[in-house]
Formats: structure tokens, sequence, C-alpha cells
């Protein structure tokens, strides 16, 4: 304790170099911390955003992952239900489950034949009321408001697509959508129909007449026998999915409605069980507890499970990007306290030469004038984490109630800017950590030159 109260004295002593230094710890801390807080929250944001969209986990058909996009109806899942079951009544797993749901990937060919234009689309069958309750799922308590989906009350012929399928098939003015240049037009031979053989498997859709600024378009797909089939569909609404590759061709539906199209009188079918969980710290135990139910209740069934991190590798390679510069923020903030904490404490010693000599000769040892001086690094660092612990606090605080917006990747509406620095403990203790153990290491060399002068020398020296 009399080593701190003479450590703190010592860098009163000199108060203009020790506030110098200090704050540049305080600016090292800050840029840490707020950096630290921006790409946190950016992660939560990208997660929370593929939870909605995709669950936590998914059950499919083994090896749908690797080679299902290319024809999903032949990676289905007949007893879906008998695996959702399953899982829900798994003591286990039913403390951990918010949402199970069946989903069902297709691919297909859009047309709007009375413009004379179509392309091909991936399609996403969904149970409505299901993916409304996962849009609810918030964990990290973000600023995000998200609507039930268009689907919600909609007839089973109602679809929701991207605004980029909206502008190839020309739907720009009815469903609203902005930015939508006119563009040439190539018109089919004949004018406003569709080609005999479609026109005549649309024809067995129910479906009424075509009037102007109708809707609907015709999606031709594959059933699960290879042959074509025709879907007669109403698009309701054009909504930006966050992804222009994506956006161009996206189409969602209702379930039932993509079972008809894909499997038609047969059993239906889907490609995946999602599961969304209270907490994303669940996934290991919720794994764990699925692969013993496919080897045994489930093991009749060739199933797999994949986390939301493996089904988008975009998030990983976003959290890696954050971490690399947030390494390499982290280790040039540390060299520059490095530095300047050795600095000040070599600038120390020379001055206080005499008064080393002086301790030495009334009986201070080597390590009490190491000790004396590591203290004096160690309080800097201390002192310079804390406060700008606290003004980073300050300045985040700032930031979240600024008002101010971005659009982070992935998304597709603006989003408040906001920088998490409460409630990271982890990342603030680390950082207070990390500065005064540099502190506590710049000071050490200085220190241990400071214990080796010889006491006549030090005596001496004017």
């Amino acid at each position: 304790m009399k080593t701190l109260s003479l450590a703190l004295r010592n860098l009163l002593r000199n108060r203009r170099r020790s506030l110098t230094t200090m704050f540049a710890m305080v600016i090292g801390a800050m840029t840490i911390l707020l950096f630290g807080g921006y790409s946190r929250d950016i992660t939560y944001g990208l997660q929370t955003g593929f939870v909605i969209r995709g669950g936590h986990l998914q059950i499919q058909r083994k090896d749908f992952f690797l080679y299902g996009s290319g024809n999903p109806a032949a990676y289905g899942i007949p007893d879906y239900q008998h695996v959702i079951d399953v899982v829900k009544q798994d003591p286990i797993l039913a403390p951990m489950l918010k949402v199970v749901t069946p989903t069902l990937s297709l691919g297909g060919i859009a047309g709007n034949f009375a413009a004379g234009v179509s392309r091909t689309v991936i399609g996403s069958g969904v149970v409505v009321e299901d993916r409304n309750r996962m849009r609810q799922w918030n964990d990290y308590r973000l600023r995000i408001n998200l609507l039930p989906s268009a689907l919600t009350g909609t007839p089973m012929d109602a679809v929701v697509i991207g605004r980029g399928v909206a502008r190839v098939l020309e739907l720009c003015e009815p469903l609203a959508v902005a930015d939508c240049p006119p563009h040439a037009k190539i018109q089919v031979e004949g004018g406003a129909s569709a080609p005999p053989d479609i026109s005549e498997l649309a024809a067995l859709e129910s479906r009424p007449a075509a009037v102007k600024g109708d809707t609907r378009i015709e999606l031709l797909a594959a059933n699960a026998h290879g042959a074509p089939n025709v879907a007669s569909l109403r698009a309701i609404k054009a909504e930006p999915q966050g992804i222009k590759e994506l956006d161009d061709m996206f189409i969602g539906m209702h379930l039932a409605q993509a079972q008809r199209l894909l499997y038609g009188t047969d059993k239906p079918q889907v490609t995946a069980v999602v599961m969304q969980l209270d907490h994303t710290n669940q996934i290991p135990a919720a794994k764990a507890r699925l692969a013993e139910l496919l080897a045994t209740t489930l093991k009749n069934s060739p199933l797999e499970v994949q986390d939301f991190e493996t089904l988008n590798p975009f998030y990983g390679q976003a959290l890696a990007m954050f971490g690399a510069i947030f390494g390499f923020i982290a280790v040039l903030i540390g060299a520059i306290v490095l530095f300047t904490v050795g600095n000040t404490m070599s600038m120390a010693v020379m001055e206080r030469t005499t008064e080393i000599g002086t301790l030495r000769a009334m009986g201070l040892r080597r390590a009490g004038i190491r000790r004396l001086f590591v203290c004096e690094g160690l309080m800097l660092g201390l002192i310079g984490a804390v406060v700008g612990v606290l003004m980073s606090l300050v300045i985040a605080w700032g930031i979240n109630n600024s008002g101010l917006t971005w659009l982070p990747p992935g998304q597709v509406d603006p989003v408040p800017l906001t920088v998490r620095v409460w409630g990271e403990t982890r990342l603030i203790f680390g950082t207070a950590f990390g500065l005064a153990v540099i502190a506590m290491i710049s000071a050490w060399l200085p220190a241990r030159r400071a214990a080796n002068m010889q006491i006549v020398d030090a005596l001496r020296h004017v």
C-alpha cells in the first residue's frame, strides 16, 4: 500500500507529463472500445437477420446443403411432420425452442407473358404464421421493428417477389417499385399470350381473367418426377432482399402452394425443418441433442443438421474481417501505449537518479526500486483505462441517442447507428486489463535500469 502511495505522489510531481501519457492511453482505450462496440453491433445485427430468415438450425436431407440447389425436389423430407413432432416433444430441446417450422426451396422460371418477359427464380415456401413469430426474435435488443410478412392473411396463390424480379417482369407500376426506368421490351410471338403448352398447364389452375394492372405471373418448375408444372400466382408485393443477386431471383409463397407445384397430388415434402432457439448460445447443446435423436429416434431418415453460420458463409467472413481489423487496431494502440509509457518512465528515471541513489543508500533493495516504477506504470495504465472506459460510455451514449441511421450489410432499410459498449463486459475488462498490462511491461525496462544503478554513481549524478 505504501508503494502505491509513493507511486501516486511521484506521478503528481510532473503532472503535465503524466497527463499527456494518460491522454494517449485514454484515446487508445476509446478507440478500441468504440470500434469494438461498433463491430459488435454489426455482428449482432447480421446474426439477428440470418436467424430471423433461416433460424439457428436446419434439419435437412443428407447432402442437400451440397447438392440440393440443383434439384430440391430430390432432397425432400417426406415424413417432416414426424420430425417436427419429435423435436417439439423432446424434453431437452423443447425448453430451448422458439419456433419449429418447415420450409421448401424450389427453382423455376417466372414469366409475365402479357409483357413477354420471364426469368429464372429461386422460390421459398413457408408457413406464414411461423415466419411472423420468427420475426419477433430480438435476443440482442436491437432497434428494429419488423412488420408481419406481406403474405399474412393472403390467399394461397399470393406471392412476394424481389424488386429485381419485379423490374424484369415489368411489374413496377402495379407493385409501386421505384427506380424502375423503362427498357426495351422483347415480346413473344403472338403478343399477349403464353405459348400453347404453357397455357394448357396454367389452365389447370383456377385464375381470374387478366385486367389492366394485374400482377399475375406464371411459375414453371419441374416436379418430383421431372415433368414441368405451372402455377398461376399473384404477386402482391415487391420487397428488397438486401443482396442484389437474391433480389433478382427471390419469390416467396405459401408452403402448400410450393408443395403442390413440386409434388402435385403426391405426398407433400419439405427441404428443411427450421429451428429457431431462444438464445444463440444454446446452439451447441441443441446440436448435440439433435445428433442423439438422428442416431436413435430418427435413424431411419437420412438427415443432417446445419447451423446458421454454415448456411450463411458471409456471416463467418464478416466476423473474420472485423476480427482482423480489431486486432490490427489493438496492436497499433498497444504499440503506441508501450512506447509512450516507456518514454515517460525513462524520463522519470533520468530525473530521479539522485533520488534512486538516496533510496538505495537508505536500505531500499533493488526489488523495491523495480516495484516502485512498475507501480507507477500500472497506475498510469489503470487510470488511463478507467477514464477511457468512462469516456467511451459517454460517447457511445451520445451516438446511440443522436438519431443517426445507416444501412448495414444485408439490410434493406436504414437502421439506427448504435455502438454497443455498455453491457459488453468482456470487451471493457479485456481492454482495461490489456492496457494495464502493457503499461506495466513498458515500465519494466526503465525500472530494471533504475534498480541496477550503482549507489555511488547515482548519488553523484548531477
